[in-house]
């Protein structure tokens, strides 16, 4: 594995001389905008694997994207290699569907120590929660990114990730009251303590997450890339473009539906993704939405 060809995979050509802030933050926001947060394996009959060879073949030299687990673990060892000092977290997801936190682990990030201070680096939510920047661990601290609002809470056991959005304003009739629309303007994302993980933790979540029929991953086939105006997402056949307008407050989110002979030429087109396999598309009800 090679740290150069990782830079190359998201357009990264500057200098790194020491393991501050600024450069986490540069390399953070390439990865989102060039590494699509996606779950097409499980729809093309591939196995998902906490091997980090075969992650940084898949992601680097095969230009795919992953899930956490993937893009997150991926980003630890870019941690390391960098000299950055790190530590590996589980985090319980919110889900939006039953106003509670999923029972088990199955989000991987991790945190960031510089000069004394912890941050909170992940990759790889995707689409509306995806952070672009690592944000600062302070308790109730507003800090704002691109995407909205993001805001740690603690209860002096768990920490908790939230997000406020701005107004979505759907441009297709049709989508008006589209279940992949959330139009709550405060979402929590997730929730975690700071007890370390190693990458073994998540492999029974992992294995889980891509063959149980309950799994909100084997629902839906997922692709999502963050863009300098926004972000798009292919979910089973609907393809999403949503644009920032923070000067009014409103996303704009533009949508449509995608015929079958044509999902791949989107993937290609849209996220730089070419499969080797056949995808076979899929929406059920789940806990998720752009």
């Amino acid at each position: 594995m090679d740290l150069k060809d990782y830079f190359r995979r998201i357009g990264f050509s500057g200098l790194y001389e020491k393991p501050d802030l600024a450069t986490l933050s540069t390399v953070h926001k390439l990865h989102v905008l060039s590494i699509p947060f996606e779950n097409l394996s499980i729809h093309c009959g591939e196995r998902i694997t906490m091997d980090l060879q075969v992650i940084y073949d898949k992601i680097v030299r095969s230009h795919r994207g992953g899930w956490c687990s993937e893009n997150n673990f991926l980003f630890s060892w870019v941690l390391r290699e960098m000299g950055y000092k790190y530590t590996t977290l589980s985090s319980k997801v919110f889900n939006l569907l039953k106003n509670e936190f999923n029972p088990i682990d199955s989000h991987l990030i991790n945190l960031v120590e510089i000069d004394g201070k912890p941050y909170i680096s992940d990759v790889s939510f995707g689409v509306w929660g995806q952070l672009w920047h690592p944000i600062e661990m302070i308790a109730g601290k507003d800090q704002p990114q691109p995407p909205g609002v993001f805001r740690l809470l603690n209860d002096g056991e768990r920490w908790t990730l939230e997000k406020t959005g701005r107004n979505p304003l759907i441009l297709n009739e049709a989508f008006t009251n589209c279940s992949l629309v959330n139009k709550c303007l405060t979402k929590t994302m997730y929730s975690f303590t700071l007890t370390p993980r190693r990458h073994d933790y998540f492999l029974e979540t992992v294995e889980y997450l891509q063959t149980n029929p309950e799994s909100m991953f084997t629902k839906k086939s997922i692709c999502s890339l963050q863009c300098p105006t926004g972000f798009r997402a292919l979910i089973g056949w609907t393809y999403c473009e949503v644009t920032f307008k923070p000067e009014d407050d409103v996303d704009l989110i533009d949508m449509k539906d995608i015929p079958d002979g044509e999902v791949e030429i989107v993937l290609r087109e849209k996220f730089n993704i070419t499969l080797l396999n056949k995808l076979t598309p899929k929406n059920q009800i789940a806990a998720y939405n752009i």
